[in-house]
């Protein structure tokens, strides 16, 4: 017969085994979700106000994809050259006036100072299709030439220091007009020293995979309307959507309410799902008496101050994407 102290101690083991097995580890926290919100072209001053008291509000970044034309008046518009055009041309005009670059100039300063990604949106908004490695390596150098001489080209008095040092490292991102992207712009891209492009578009949100050194996004299209049917993120292709691309400022309640509804979908699947990143675009024009952002606003206010939520830039989230690989190419020198 078994000694009575081995019973109990068996039976302690077994007990002790037994609630192991009945209070499994936790399973991991889920990442923050990552919302994504741009700019494209970034001209109306009283936009780059809206938009700065939007992310004071809710805690967010955004990312700005400025066109280098908003930085030239028609005095100085002969300074960018497209590939293939001449001198001075532009397909969304220019700068009204020198006064209104310098208000602009102030805008990109107080952005960038607030935490805020400034990337470019090229300079004339020409679509790129079919453009060369060189084609696009003039375009990003007319940029770069236009944004670090802004001060200077248009006359306007006490730059601000460290300025240039700002216009040549800390623009890294990039967005085709138009969407418009070919095999000969990720070819220019990194030799120009960008790290990453948006100009992509998936079906549904995807992780941006990095390819030859520049990550890649994707505005996603996702289900919008009475009959969910996919529409690019983005508020001019919502205009198109709604509106035929004409203004219907009667309807702008309703068209806010339908935005909204889809960009809050999309964000609860992925929020309640695999969280992968959520990309929105924008524009300063008020399509539609402002319906658009009208729901950015509404949507942003209510996301991106969820503890468990990260609105932030292109640039940010490529920062932070790269950190342990910088860490572990640091080990060991």
């Amino acid at each position: 017969m078994p000694h009575l102290s081995r019973v109990i101690a068996f039976s302690i083991a077994v007990f002790a085994a037994g609630a192991a097995f009945a209070d499994p580890p936790a399973p991991p926290a889920k990442p923050k979700q990552i919302v994504i919100i741009s700019f494209d072209s970034a001209r109306d001053i009283s936009q780059w106000q809206r938009s700065r008291a939007l992310a004071a509000r809710t805690g967010a970044h955004f990312t700005y994809f400025v066109s280098c034309v908003f930085l030239l008046s028609p005095e100085t518009r002969k300074e960018y050259t497209a590939p293939g055009k001449t001198e001075g041309k532009s397909n969304i005009g220019f700068a009204a006036s020198k006064q209104e670059v310098a208000e602009r100039l102030e805008q990109i300063n107080l952005a960038a100072s607030e935490g805020h990604d400034i990337g470019s949106h090229g300079c004339g908004h020409f679509d790129g299709k079919d453009w060369s490695k060189a084609d696009w390596l003039s375009e990003f150098g007319a940029f770069r030439h236009v944004l670090e001489n802004a001060y200077s080209i248009n006359g306007i008095a006490a730059e601000p220091k460290g300025w240039r040092d700002f216009a040549r490292k800390s623009v890294v991102g990039f967005r085709a007009p138009y969407l418009s992207a070919n095999k000969a712009l990720y070819e220019a891209l990194p030799a120009a020293g960008f790290l990453l492009d948006a100009s992509g578009v998936s079906r549904g949100p995807v992780e941006p995979p990095t390819v030859n050194g520049i990550t890649r996004f994707s505005l996603p299209q996702i289900p919008e309307g009475p009959s969910s049917r996919r529409v690019i993120a983005m508020d001019y292709n919502l205009y198109v959507r709604h509106s035929g691309g004409f203004e219907r400022p009667s309807m702008a309640e309703e068209f806010a309410d339908r935005t909204y509804n889809a960009f809050r979908a999309a964000f609860d699947a992925q929020y309640q799902g695999k969280r992968i990143p959520l990309e929105l675009g924008f524009h300063f024009t008020l399509m539609n008496d402002g319906a658009y952002w009208n729901a950015l606003e509404r949507f942003a206010g209510e996301v991106c101050i969820k503890a468990d939520v990260e609105c932030i830039s292109f640039r940010d989230y490529v920062s932070h994407a790269r950190e342990p690989q910088d860490a572990v190419q640091n080990v060991g020198g």
